[in-house]
């Protein structure tokens, strides 16, 4: 091999180096613009770590506290017993249960409704993001207060 052939091989893998590091650096500047959602799960939960790529490929900056106490953290926040899943997050003074889209925690921020204290989707139904996968099922996003009230959000 020439030198010349070794000179153009070494300057063309450098360009794929940087331009694979400004795309790199751009997504997580992205990221880094986004609200900062702090999420409680299980380690162990495989459809929570789903949930947590779904709001980072979204825009928004994830702080992930892993716990076998999830439980006490929904009673902290006030989740009401019938909208809880499996994991529980808080992001600009709100409470988020379950599965909810990213798309729907923009629109709470973007509105910030008076009187809703957060939005949750219970259980953990197929097709939600972190739980995708065949066959999707209809299901709600719910916005609840601190006194028992409730109202459907969005349905998907």
């Amino acid at each position: 091999m020439t030198e010349t052939t070794r000179n153009r091989i070494l300057y063309g893998a450098s360009a794929v180096l940087l331009v694979g590091a400004a795309v790199l650096f751009g997504a997580r500047s992205m990221q880094a613009d986004g609200p900062v959602v702090r999420v409680v799960k299980s380690p162990t939960c495989g459809c929570c770590a789903d949930w947590v790529d779904h709001l980072e490929e979204n825009g928004f900056r994830v702080e992930v506290e892993d716990t076998r106490a999830v439980g006490a953290a929904k009673a902290r926040l006030g989740v009401p017993g019938e909208l809880s899943s499996c994991h529980t997050a808080q992001v600009g003074g709100y409470v988020i249960e379950g599965h909810v889209p990213a798309s729907e925690i923009r629109r709470l921020l973007e509105r910030r409704p008076e009187g809703v204290k957060g939005l949750a989707v219970p259980g953990m139904p197929a097709g939600s993001p972190g739980m995708e996968g065949p066959p999707p099922v209809p299901y709600d996003v719910v916005a609840f207060d601190g006194s028992g009230g409730r109202s459907v959000w969005a349905s998907y």
